[in-house]
């Protein structure tokens, strides 16, 4: 199921394009507080009432109001401009159902259905599909694997007084370590809230997914039979001894195609609906916002 995804983010229009708009600035997106100036928005003689805009709004996220604005009416100006091109060919709308059950308005089918019929995007072939992984390789590696042991002095985060006792409690033990490394062990069994004391803080092999992103960096920074300086988490305060580090292993070719060639398709897709869009605001009479169009196919 294709579907049109307008950009939510407000981009700035640029200067210098050459179509029929009536360029009229967006309201000011510097956090200004002075009041908003909606100029009437219209494309192609159909009106969007700010009504339509102000509950668009919603769905844009900004620093200040003006921003949201711009944001919300480029996303229903490219909307009725869609609808506008869908009514010209006669098109009619077929919702589709997707694999959760859930159906199409007959609007989102109208848009589907036009991009399908006007937005033409070549297939990747093999050539590509593997020049593509030759020259992404990091993009195709396993994460990878460290076999690690671990102290973990237990508090949370919104208890101040906790988690500063441990803080001075891993501190201590990290002072302890500094000086006998080979005490690791029997200070796990001895000191941590964490069940892997009871094999010496082992955590055994573990990949980056299974911990949290301040343990992971510690991991990445350390070299085997290094202990790390005191490392904090939403767990507690956790103090890090990395036994063996297990390089990722590429993926091949075979295992990746089809991933690959998923993510050319959508990619092609997006930049080529993104210069049909432009053609149809190029062709526009667009008035109460400025966006930029284009007058030919040829969009870089």
């Amino acid at each position: 199921m294709v579907s049109i995804v307008i950009d939510r983010t407000a981009a700035r229009a640029r200067e210098g394009h050459n179509h029929r708009h009536e360029h009229v600035s967006a309201p000011a997106r510097n956090g200004s507080s002075e009041p908003l100036t909606m100029p009437p928005v219209s494309v192609n003689g159909v009106s969007i009432s700010r009504k339509d805009i102000a509950a668009e709004t919603q769905n844009f996220p900004a620093v200040n109001p003006g921003a949201a604005w711009y944001a919300a009416t480029r996303a229903l100006v490219i909307r009725q401009l869609l609808m506008q091109e869908a009514s010209r060919l006669g098109m009619t709308a077929e919702p589709q159902r997707d694999a959760d059950g859930r159906v199409e308005t007959e609007e989102d089918a109208l848009l589907r259905a036009l991009v399908e019929r006007e937005v033409e995007t070549p297939k990747a072939d093999d050539e590509m599909l593997v020049r593509f992984y030759e020259n992404n390789r990091k993009r195709f590696v396993t994460p990878p694997l460290y076999e690690a042991d671990h102290i973990l002095i237990a508090a949370r985060r919104e208890d101040g007084a906790a988690f500063g006792e441990a803080r001075e409690r891993a501190a201590s033990l990290a002072a302890v370590l500094a000086e006998q490394p080979e005490r690791f062990a029997a200070l796990a069994r001895d000191c941590s809230d964490c069940p892997s004391r009871e094999v010496g803080g082992s955590l055994g092999q573990i990949s980056p997914v299974e911990t949290t992103s301040e343990f992971e960096a510690a991991l990445a920074g350390l070299t085997p039979g290094e202990i790390s300086a005191p490392v904090e988490t939403r767990y507690g305060v956790h103090l890090i001894r990395l036994v063996r580090r297990i390089e990722g292993r590429r993926l091949p070719f075979e295992a990746v195609r089809d991933r690959i060639a998923r993510y050319l398709e959508e990619h092609v897709l997006r930049q080529a609906t993104a210069q049909y869009i432009s053609l149809l605001i190029g062709r526009a009479d667009i008035r109460g916002i400025a966006l930029e169009g284009a007058t030919t196919p040829l969009v870089q």
